[in-house]
Order: structure tokens, then C-alpha cells, then sequence
């Protein structure tokens, strides 16, 4: 068996960090008709579809160290518009102008896991 090095168990560790912080949220997220919407469905599928990378990014970890890098980086870029939506929404709808359902409340918005979520970018 390899024994592996510090910065692999450290990469792998952060990208699975990235990913309870996405799937925690996400499931609850994609019930409802938040992954419908013309805006929040698009946001919602590049989020999944960041997450489904993260994955291969920690299979990868271990084997080609850089490619995983480079694979969690694109990864966390497709994750960020949503954290953003959550902490700005004002900014989303300056914007992207449209018809929203639900009127703005605030133009910024302190969420814990979306602060969470971006930090790891």
C-alpha cells in the first residue's frame, strides 16, 4: 500500500470539506421549485454539477495531484454564483433583470453556509 504524502491527505480533505458544505444544502435546495426557476435552475445544476467534480477531484488526488487541482478549481468556480445569489440577491437582480416571484427583502445577506461555501474558493 502507498503511504501518502501531507499536501494529498490535505487536498482531498479540503475538496471533501467543499463538497459536505455543497451536498448538505443542495438536497434540500433541488425538492422544492428552487431548481426550476429560469435563474436559480441554472444556478442549482452548475452548483451540482461542482459538486459531481469535487468527487473526481479527491478520486484523482491521489493519483495525479495537479489535474485533481485544476479539476477542484473549476469545480469551485461552478459552486460560487450560487453562494453569491444567496449573499447578494439584490446584485442578481440588478443584473439579470426579470420577473422575480418573491420581493427583495435586502440587497446582501448574511447565510452561514453560503459564507462558508464561498470562503472555500
Amino acid at each position: 500500500m502507498a503511504k501518502f504524502g501531507k499536501q494529498e491527505l490535505w487536498q482531498a480533505s479540503s475538496c471533501l470539506l467543499c463538497i459536505a458544505v455543497a451536498w448538505v444544502h443542495l438536497d434540500d435546495l433541488g425538492a422544492g421549485e428552487f431548481s426550476g426557476g429560469w435563474l436559480t435552475g441554472p444556478l442549482f445544476t452548475l452548483a451540482d454539477d461542482g459538486s459531481i467534480l469535487f468527487v473526481l477531484a479527491i478520486a484523482l488526488t491521489f493519483l495525479y495531484r495537479r489535474i485533481a487541482a485544476a479539476i477542484a478549481l473549476v469545480a469551485s468556480l461552478l459552486c460560487v454564483p450560487l453562494y453569491l445569489y444567496f449573499i447578494a440577491p439584490g446584485s442578481f437582480r440588478w443584473v439579470l433583470r426579470g420577473e422575480y416571484s418573491v420581493p427583495l427583502r435586502a440587497n446582501f445577506v448574511w447565510n452561514n453556509w453560503a459564507i462558508a461555501g464561498s470562503q472555500a474558493f
